[in-house]
């Protein structure tokens, strides 16, 4: 076995273990706490893992369980007494989240929320549709469950997609698709924004763009914090924290940026609209 190979597969165990551990937590809750302050909603592969760490480290707020309870979209069959057991007793003044980035995208979330966390809070973060595609590939050929070249995952996506959810979007193999397979799709951020203002009033969503918090981290954090009605407070540092595994030369060449560019960019005018923002990617 080289290097490599064995390098590989290492990182994979690793990743098998952190998994499994964060399913124990999951799948074991406490007695039951309150039901959450805000929620980080997503976009998946935007940075909503460094966010969720810097809010993190506020000193009023106290985290889940785990980081991804996915409750909404996977496991929200176990009902509310579930979910609450992953979240703490609270002090006066304290407040709880969890962040899940495929809320953002699965359909049945919004209204599950609405019905559960009315008074609730809501932060996303939204990338470059094209950068976000190709590393949600890399993220997912990095557990070892896309077996396709990036050019031929796009070709497909669309059928995996639908056949996985031909029985609607809540099955096994309808999460496995929609979380792992939809490169493009999660991409059109105004239809999913579109799905969230039809059941929450946009007033308690707030929407930023990954590349400020990367860019002017102390300010994009001190917007989100205004919002969520927290005090002003900067973390000892704004680490980017990232999963993703990049081996070899870049899949992402000139034709494909190209192709996803001019597939995207009507969604991007409409997101633009949408949020009466200027184009948010001019280079996209």
């Amino acid at each position: 076995m080289s290097g490599v190979v064995r390098r590989q597969v290492t990182d994979r165990l690793r990743r098998g273990v952190r998994a499994a551990r964060a399913w124990g937590r999951a799948a074991k809750p406490g007695e039951p706490g309150p039901l959450p302050d805000f929620l980080v909603i997503g976009g998946q592969r935007c940075g909503t893992t460094s966010l969720y760490h810097h809010l993190a480290a506020h000193p009023q707020v106290r985290v889940a369980s785990g980081k991804e309870l996915q409750y909404f979209s996977v496991h929200h069959a176990r009902g509310t007494r579930w979910y609450r057991g992953h979240f703490p007793r609270l002090a006066p003044g304290e407040r709880t989240f969890e962040a899940s980035p495929y809320y953002l995208f699965h359909p049945s979330v919004p209204a599950r929320v609405a019905a559960t966390v009315p008074q609730a809070r809501f932060v996303v973060l939204l990338r470059d549709p094209v950068q976000r595609a190709y590393s949600h590939y890399l993220h997912t050929r990095s557990y070892g469950v896309e077996p396709l070249s990036f050019a031929a995952a796009l070709d497909a996506e669309e059928e995996r997609l639908a056949r996985a959810t031909r029985g609607g979007p809540d099955s096994a193999a309808a999460h496995r698709a929609l979380r792992n397979y939809s490169y493009a799709a999660r991409g059109r951020y105004a239809e999913q924004l579109d799905r969230w203002f039809a059941q929450v009033p946009r007033e308690r969503i707030h929407v930023a763009r990954t590349e400020d918090l990367h860019t002017d981290p102390a300010g994009t954090f001190g917007d989100v914090l205004r919002f969520l009605g927290l005090p002003a407070f900067t973390p000892e540092a704004f680490t980017r924290h990232t999963r993703r595994v990049d081996h070899g030369p870049s899949q992402l060449t000139p034709e494909l940026r190209e192709r996803l560019s001019g597939h995207f960019a009507p969604h991007n005018a409409r997101l633009a609209t949408l949020l009466d923002w200027p184009d948010p990617w001019p280079a996209a």
